[in-house]
């Protein structure tokens, strides 16, 4: 199971999800007709994490969301983040 991270130019924001597609995902993102993401279109991907379990994805998506940090995602985005619980 992936994490992964997209941002929205347009929008000026990142998106925080889970899946075990990326490419898949992402183009559901940039093509579906409803959702928040519609409106931040055209999504690019800038992290991508695969996870043992679906659980660890998704404690670290849960995780990630509610840090509510900007900072936080850019420095993920960058490499400067240590994955320990």
């Amino acid at each position: 199971m992936f994490l992964y991270i997209l941002e929205s130019a347009r929008l000026d924001r990142y998106y925080i999800g889970v899946t075990h597609d990326v490419q898949t995902r992402l183009h559901f993102h940039n093509t579906s007709p409803k959702g928040w993401t519609s409106r931040g279109r055209p999504w690019r991907l800038v992290f991508q994490k695969e996870f043992a379990t679906t659980e660890i994805a998704r404690y670290w998506e849960t995780w990630l969301k509610q840090q509510k940090s900007r900072r936080l995602i850019q420095d993920i985005i960058a490499g400067n983040f240590e994955w320990q619980p």
